[in-house]
């Protein structure tokens, strides 16, 4: 399906042998965090960053993915991938940090990169974003959209990196609803929170009693169980809704729905939808595989981890100056924002996206500033 992310010519010369030789292919080494290249989230859209540096650079990459021992701590990439020859090491996801630290020590001539934390070392460099701004614009979608006024968030492991997102979350439902309740809960506080979508399934399904028709997951391989919650329980009852919880709107009426949610959801009902996040999570919603029916992915926090890797990949091709310290990623630079494409867009209306875009605007502009914690 097409997307959208709401987000010199070569001279020959005659020269010796010696002067012709090209420079050697740069190898890029990538070390993945816990879930996997293919986890539908932070870590594949690193992947994704680095195999379009592949094909449009030239650059080979090299993949390093944790495993646990006996004790469950996971081993860690960043010296493996520069003593086996990488010019660059990414480290995927601030537990990776140390690790870089202490590679970049031991290899002063290789470059390394952390995602999501800032290390230390004349080496290297930290790409960070500004997630609570892309949040921000997932929470106003998440109030005009809610039927009952209450929205949750289901946060991974309990850091302040998520509290970004919790924090520019409830900034842009208040700032659309300021009565709106938003209901927030984490899957726990170790790293084994990223992988635990049972608990988060169990987190939405108490959500949806407390009348959040909308819920926001920031939390990893976690965000399945949310997604696997609210396409398995897709609507809310007025029979079921808590005490001082009423239905206010009904916009999504006129949007076909599938055979089973008709079977379902008769009655008095709203549909619940849950929001992605760092990648394009919007077909998850898909549950009937029919994208002109009802989709209960509401949109996605897109979160461009691929366009930093490729950014950083760019610049040490092409020989930019090595400048250690932060590069920050947000809606000026288009890395955060919202996905649109053809399975929520009769959810985003046009006149909700065009207000989209003016809030963008008010937020890059600094005239609405978005809390991070």
């Amino acid at each position: 399906m097409n997307s959208k992310t709401w987000l010199a010519p070569l001279v020959f010369l005659s020269l010796p042998l010696a002067l012709a030789q090209s420079a050697p292919t740069l190898t890029v080494g990538l070390a993945l965090d816990s879930g996997g290249k293919n986890d539908r989230s932070f870590n594949q859209s690193a992947w994704e960053g680095a195999q379009r540096a592949a094909r449009d650079l030239g650059v080979k990459v090299k993949l390093f993915e944790p495993k646990a021992d006996a004790k469950g701590v996971l081993s860690r990439g960043a010296e493996p991938l520069a003593s086996a020859g990488a010019g660059l090491v990414i480290g995927v996801g601030f537990s990776n940090k140390d690790s870089v630290e202490a590679a970049a020590a031991n290899h002063p001539g290789t470059k390394f990169a952390v995602i999501d934390d800032l290390p230390q070392g004349q080496n290297t460099v930290g790409l960070r974003f500004r997630e609570q701004e892309g949040s921000f614009l997932v929470g106003y979608i998440a109030a005009v959209s809610s039927s009952t006024g209450v929205v949750g968030f289901v946060g991974g492991q309990d850091v302040p990196i998520i509290h970004k997102f919790q924090a520019g979350y409830t900034a842009g439902v208040k700032f659309y609803c300021p009565k709106c309740k938003v209901v927030v809960s984490y899957t726990g506080k170790t790293p084994a929170a990223w992988n635990d979508p049972a608990k988060a399934s169990q987190l939405a399904a108490a959500m949806q009693a407390q009348g959040a028709d909308v819920i926001f997951a920031a939390a990893g391989a976690s965000n399945s169980g949310v997604v696997e919650r609210v396409n398995s329980a897709q609507c809310l009852r007025a029979s079921a809704l808590p005490a001082g919880v009423t239905f206010h709107t009904d916009n999504f009426s006129a949007i076909p729905k599938s055979p089973a949610y008709q079977l379902a959801c008769k009655g008095e009902s709203r549909p619940t939808f849950f929001i992605g996040v760092d990648s394009n999570q919007n077909y998850l919603g898909d549950d009937d595989k029919t994208p002109s029916t009802l989709n209960h992915g509401l949109t996605s926090m897109v979160k461009r981890v691929d366009n930093a890797v490729y950014s950083i990949v760019r610049d040490v091709v092409k020989g930019k100056p090595w400048r250690p310290g932060d590069q920050s990623f947000g809606l000026q630079n288009n890395g955060v924002g919202f996905a649109l494409d053809s399975y929520n867009r009769a959810l985003i209306t046009p006149a909700l996206e065009a207000n989209l875009k003016k809030v963008a605007n008010l937020i890059v502009f600094n005239t609405v500033k978005v809390p991070s914690q």
